[in-house]
Formats: C-alpha cells, sequence, structure tokens
C-alpha cells in the first residue's frame, strides 16, 4: 500500500475520531436541542418596547380613545388628579360591576349594588322591581358573557374634579319573565341573547372612597 494511500486513511480516521468527539460534547439538533426556547420578559413595570416615552402618547389612554379627543383630554385631566387611575383597570372594573348589577337586579337583590348606584338610579331600578312584584312577575337570567366593552365618551369636570365615564357593553344572557301562573310572557327560558347598554359611571377623582357609581342606564 503507497504512502500517500496510507495517509488518507490515517487523516480520515482522525476526521471520524473528532466528529464523534464534537457530538457526544454538543449534542445533536434533534428534539429539543434544536427548537427555540421561550424568553422570559424582564422583571420591572413591564415591557421596555410598551413603555411610554416622555413627552409620547400614554397607551392606557390611546388604547380606549382617540388621541387629541375630547375623551382622551378628559381621562388625562382625570390621571394629572389621581396618577394612579388606570383606564384598562377601570374598564376591567366596569365588566365585573356590569355582570354584577344585572344579576343581582333580575333577582331582586337590590341591598348587594345600592352602594354602586346613584340615588336616580337606584330609585328607578326599585320602580321597576316595585311594579314586577305588583303584577307577580318573577325574573330568571343566567348571565353568559360579555361579547363586547368599549369606553364610548369621557368627561372631567376641572372645578369639582368629577369624572363621567360612559360604557358600551354587549352581553349575552339567558332571561325569561313569567307571570303568577308560571308561563313566560318575555324573553325565553332556553335560548341566549344579546343585551346592549350604554353605561355611565361617576366619582371624584382623589377622594377616598374609591368606588364609581352606576349615575345613568341608556341603550
Amino acid at each position: 500500500m503507497s504512502n500517500s494511500i496510507i495517509q488518507l486513511l490515517v487523516l480520515a480516521g482522525v476526521a471520524i475520531f473528532l466528529i464523534l468527539k464534537l457530538r457526544s460534547v454538543l449534542g445533536t439538533r434533534d428534539g429539543f436541542e434544536g427548537q427555540s426556547q421561550p424568553t422570559s420578559l424582564p422583571t420591572g413595570r413591564g415591557r421596555p418596547d410598551l413603555e411610554v416615552i416622555e413627552g409620547g402618547p400614554d397607551r392606557d389612554i390611546t388604547d380606549h380613545a382617540p388621541e387629541g379627543s375630547d375623551s382622551a383630554k378628559a381621562l388625562a385631566a382625570m390621571k394629572l388628579v389621581e396618577p394612579s387611575f388606570s383606564v384598562s383597570g377601570f374598564l376591567q372594573g366596569s365588566r365585573g360591576a356590569y355582570e354584577m348589577i344585572l344579576t343581582s337586579f333580575a333577582k331582586g337583590e337590590m341591598d348587594k349594588i345600592r352602594p354602586f348606584l346613584a340615588p336616580e338610579v337606584e330609585q328607578s331600578f326599585e320602580s321597576v322591581l316595585d311594579d314586577r312584584k305588583a303584577r307577580g312577575l318573577t325574573v330568571t337570567s343566567e348571565f353568559i358573557g360579555l361579547r363586547e366593552l368599549a369606553l364610548q365618551s369621557a368627561q372631567f369636570n376641572r372645578g369639582d374634579n368629577t369624572a363621567e365615564i360612559t360604557v358600551r357593553f354587549v352581553g349575552e344572557l339567558v332571561s325569561a319573565t313569567r307571570d303568577n301562573a308560571g308561563q313566560v310572557i318575555e324573553g325565553d327560558a332556553k335560548s341566549a341573547r344579546k343585551q346592549r347598554d350604554v353605561w355611565t359611571f361617576e366619582r371624584k377623582m382623589g377622594a377616598d372612597d374609591p368606588n364609581w357609581q352606576l349615575v345613568a342606564t341608556g341603550e
């Protein structure tokens, strides 16, 4: 066998040895080794790419009201008086309030929601319940979920720091009204239906009481 062939065989053996050694140390790119791993977000107040640059738009406001609109200006004024106020947090709270008030009103459980109702709204609700009782009507209602929620408008009175935020809801529920004989006279006890409401909440910004009150209802 010639020297050149012997040298080639030796080099090939060394190459194979090195490849096997590297595979044992580094592993292969099969399975989890070859997949990109999730990257955890940094801790702190939020993702750096989502932080508001000083002098730039407040995403907490512009995500819910057009930049420069009267509503956006009102929301910004609310934050000047109460820096901890969050529009997104308010809307999340209004979601829970909507379900609680609708459900409690249907059951006639006014004591649960009275603290969250302005006197005019409370009186209106009481009137409906009194009429229902006088006619011998009963209501069954099951809240299925909220399909839409959006801030419709916002106003702020700089004189007394009173804020008003109007929210549009589209809920889905199963509701039926029965007469004293148990016959359904309104709604459907088996099928869900959409219910559209426009509610206005009010609160004095900077006040110790954090609760907003429902001051107006409509469609």
